[in-house]
């Protein structure tokens, strides 16, 4: 079971990588490539039936995951639950739905004929986690989307893959402390997402985390290319609770800015 998921990761990753060219940069900045742990990955869905949280946990489920936790984002309009697998060396999953009835008849509208593209056999095995979009989208339905959601308009731009991975800061050997690491990363280059201030989170509700922002990579519509917001990297430190063990859960207020990595800068 373990080498499955293991496996199912690498996949993941390779899929990230190639749109998210800053990741391997930040990768080898942290631990010279080989001892980063990831604390977990994220993912965007729609709640419609066909490809809703649930849908998208079976697969992990079927490989020894169990759901954690759960939460809401009022204002993004967002449900999300996040995934643990009884081997707690494997990384955690984060997946967060879409509230598509909350939105425009216009945008309901281009969500539903794009999942209705969804071929059932799709979710045969583990391998939608990282097969990407399922539909054709032209950039105007694009904008509409990005008019009232930045998260559907990645959503349906990028489809299945991971948001984000995250580096375990608990498990780094050179750092203990978040805002060393982030001052590392802004050294070599990069660009932090700066809403709700640097680090989200504290000692105080067990957890902090910070991320890039996400890369700039071409996409191809259907009626032309451009380059939109890809993926970005996340920071997490976690603290242990009174009971003395370490929270493996997450903090809605710090997700939620978390969720702006990917904000058209």
């Amino acid at each position: 079971m373990k080498k499955q998921v293991i496996e199912l990761f690498d996949n993941i990753w390779q899929q990230y990588l190639a749109v998210t060219p800053s990741a391997d940069k930040v990768h080898q900045l942290l631990g010279s490539g080989n001892d980063l742990i990831n604390d977990h990955v994220a993912y965007r869905t729609f709640n419609l039936e066909k490809v809703n949280i649930d849908k998208l946990a079976a697969q992990l489920l079927n490989l020894g995951y169990k759901e954690c936790g759960q939460y809401n984002f009022e204002a993004k309009k967002l449900n999300a639950k996040h995934f643990e697998h009884q081997d707690d060396t494997l990384p955690k999953v984060f997946i967060s739905e879409l509230l598509v009835e909350e939105f425009s008849p216009e945008v309901q509208t281009i969500i539903k004929r794009i999942v209705a593209e969804v071929d059932d056999k799709a979710f045969e095995g583990s391998s939608f986690l990282f097969s990407g979009t399922h539909w054709d989208i032209s950039y105007d339905e694009y904008k509409t989307l990005l008019n009232e959601s930045e998260y559907a308009a990645w959503l349906a731009a990028w489809g299945y893959r991971a948001n984000h991975f995250t580096v375990s800061i608990n498990h780094l050997n050179d750092f203990e402390c978040i805002n060393k690491v982030n001052s590392l990363v802004k050294d070599g280059g990069f660009k932090l997402n700066s809403s709700g201030g640097e680090v989200k989170g504290s000692a105080q509700v067990f957890l902090e985390q910070s991320s890039t922002m996400a890369d700039s990579i071409k996409v191809k519509f259907t009626d032309k290319e451009v380059e939109i917001p890809s993926c970005f990297y996340e920071f997490a430190k976690r603290y242990p609770m009174a009971c003395g063990n370490i929270y493996t859960g997450f903090v809605a207020a710090s997700a939620d800015k978390i969720f702006e990595s990917t904000n058209l800068q």
